[in-house]
């Protein structure tokens, strides 16, 4: 047997489950034809002898149903964890989907600190401008806000929320699926790993703290590449492709181990040459932490971060069937915890104590592209992106003083602009994100440079 399925025969409408072509039950069909066709055969025999035959038949039937049921169990169970998945995205889904993933799918809760910081407010009634400029033209801010369908928005400028909006069901409670954004939250990870010893340096190679994956695609791989998204392995992305390898590696979140399933990921690029979004680069790094540090990431996550910015309510984690983290999609937190995951990079690394995090200098490594393969700008021959990147980390295809922004399918944000002093979190759940994605960040990015600038040019601000 293939070691992934294909399901291009698989129609999401109504789901023949052992359609995958890959793994046809053709055969089965034969012998299931050959036995009623030997019955027809056997009726003009004499009565005692044709019911003998016709007993023996079915059973010889029923027998090869237990078979083949036992034999493709498996596959049938992954083409439902795939039917699922598409189904969490359709529109008439996704906004319930994407507050309530982590209840439905396995995940484990790191829970709020004793201490919540609560959230300064400040008063501004004109706290985001009516319009903003996009490709040159005036677009409407609050067309925008419903036409992407956004379920939350909070700004914090100067230290202070200035605004706050939920929509289609969401509310403050939420726990929101961050999506990519959690990428950023484990690049802040391995700063404080570096920071504090326990990595010696970028440029290591992966094998050294995950031997597991020697004489895998992730052999001769450097820290420094899977946190640029430059590892080299083959990878396509496509949500929408029920054959994709980030679909697959759904199913194997659902079903089985993430580590299983990198050590099978191939090679196509020579390792630090091209960068090209592979989501499975990022569990690498959460693996590299596990290895470095001797904690399970969740135990990382909340020593080193959770614990220290004043969260106000748990992050939940969804998990593989081995108890692993989805490091690189997996994280479920409310819309003010999204700015206080912000706060920590717009304030240098310290938090709102003044303690420090994460250094400075990490956050200035992972917002600074270095090698033309990271930089912004179109038609870069060496990268499949328009936007800059650097570690799990994007930067604007036009920056505004330095600022960076966490990015998440389907429209999930946590923009950055120190300079100017704003965080904002933005959670959505727009359906046709695969179709826009380009569109969608462009945009999105083109807004919260508006409002930045519109606040940092307020009067008292």
């Amino acid at each position: 047997m293939c070691e992934r399925l294909c399901f291009n025969c698989v129609d999401l409408g109504n789901i023949p489950l052992l359609s995958c072509h890959r793994h046809s039950l053709h055969a089965f069909n034969l012998y299931i034809r050959f036995g009623f066709a030997l019955e027809v055969d056997l009726s003009t025999r004499m009565g005692e002898i044709m019911l003998k035959k016709i007993g023996c038949g079915f059973l010889a039937v029923m027998l090869l149903l237990a078979a083949s049921a036992f034999y493709y169990r498996q596959d049938i169970a992954e083409i439902r964890a795939v039917i699922a998945y598409a189904d969490a995205f359709k529109p008439e889904n996704i906004d319930q989907k994407f507050r309530s993933l982590y209840k439905e799918y396995s995940s484990t809760s790191v829970k709020a600190p004793d201490e919540i910081y609560e959230l300064p407010r400040g008063h501004q009634a004109l706290a985001i401008p009516a319009t903003f400029v996009y490709k040159g033209e005036a677009a409407s801010t609050g067309d925008f806000i419903l036409d992407s369908h956004t379920t939350g928005l909070a700004i914090m400028h100067n230290g202070k929320l200035v605004h706050e909006y939920y929509d289609r069901g969401n509310t403050a409670e939420t726990h929101a699926i961050q999506m990519s954004v959690s990428k950023s939250m484990a690049s802040i990870l391995v700063g404080v790993a570096l920071d504090e010893g326990y990595i010696d340096s970028v440029d290591d190679q992966i094998v050294k703290y995950v031997p597991e994956l020697r004489g895998t695609a992730y052999d001769g791989v450097r820290l420094k590449d899977v946190l640029e998204m430059s590892s080299g392995v083959r990878w396509n992305e496509n949500y929408t492709d029920l054959n994709s390898d980030i679909v697959q590696s759904v199913v194997a979140i659902q079903l089985g181990s993430l580590d299983e399933f990198t050590r099978d990921v191939p090679r196509e690029f020579e390792p630090g040459t091209y960068n090209r979004y592979s989501s499975i680069d990022t569990h690498v790094v959460g693996w590299v932490l596990r290895g470095a540090t001797g904690k399970p990431y969740k135990e990382w996550f909340n020593e080193k971060l959770w614990s220290k910015i004043g969260a106000e309510a748990s992050a939940e984690i969804m998990v593989d069937q081995k108890g692993e983290p989805v490091v690189f999609g997996g994280v479920n937190i409310r819309l003010r915890d999204m700015l206080r995951v912000g706060m920590v990079m717009a304030r240098g690394g310290v938090n709102h104590k003044s303690e420090r995090i994460v250094s400075q200098d990490w956050i200035t490594a992972s917002v600074t592209p270095d090698e033309p393969r990271l930089m912004p700008g179109y038609n870069n021959p060496q990268s499949s992106s328009p936007f800059g990147y650097k570690y799990q980390w994007w930067l604007p295809v036009e920056s505004d003083q330095g600022d960076f922004t966490a990015i998440g399918i389907h429209g999930q944000f946590i923009y950055i602009n120190p300079a100017r002093n704003v965080v904002i979190a933005k959670t959505s759940t727009y359906p046709s994100y695969q179709r826009d994605k380009v569109m969608m960040k462009m945009k999105s990015i083109a807004l919260f440079q508006a409002i930045a600038r519109h606040l940092s040019d307020l009067p008292n601000s």
